[in-house]
């Protein structure tokens, strides 16, 4: 059957109303996510994941290609702070300005154990402070798996695909 065909198929009240309050809250776990790195909140961000998470950055044809290589690859929540506390503090790269936005959202299943498996396409928009053009940093995809912890979304994983065949300047923030 086609993702078409699930998506136009009738469903009762409660399970509608259901798939509509969860991708709501992933829509909104999403925005806060983006607005964290967009506005430099790091270690904020990494408060949006579970402590055995998974973050990796990769390019497409890499992907495709079942490859592990990635321009950010974080084992553990440990990692992921490692990674924001030296952006924010030891790093030295030009001053910018990012703005994340997130569409597409599919809601690709709800497993038994609860994890929530989504993709959402994404498009990251750079400006240098010393530079008056607004520059497309990457496209992609986000694929990620959700769990809740105490009641809250939490990433267990994301990996981000972009399209791009190049990266312009340096990848410095988290996508």
């Amino acid at each position: 059957m086609s993702a078409l065909h699930d998506a136009a198929r009738p469903m009762g009240d409660n399970m509608l109303s259901e798939r509509l309050a969860l991708r709501l809250e992933i829509d909104s776990f999403n925005v806060a996510y983006c607005k964290a790195l967009d506005e430099g909140r790091l270690l904020d961000w990494v408060e949006f994941f579970t402590a055995d998470a998974f973050y990796k950055v990769t390019a497409k044809e890499n992907e495709d290609a079942g490859l592990p290589v990635g321009l950010i690859y974080c084992e553990g929540k440990g990692m992921l702070h490692d990674r924001a506390f030296a952006i924010k503090e030891t790093a030295m790269y030009a001053p910018r300005y990012l703005r994340h936005m997130v569409s597409n959202l599919d809601i690709e299943s709800v497993e038994p154990d609860g994890s929530i498996k989504a993709s959402a396409a994404y498009l990251l928009l750079q400006t240098l402070f010393d530079r008056p053009e607004v520059t497309i940093h990457q496209t992609g995809v986000y694929q990620d798996r959700f769990v809740r912890e105490d009641g809250v979304l939490k990433l267990q994983s994301r990996v981000c695909v972009y399209d791009n065949l190049l990266v312009p300047n340096a990848l410095v923030y988290p996508v």
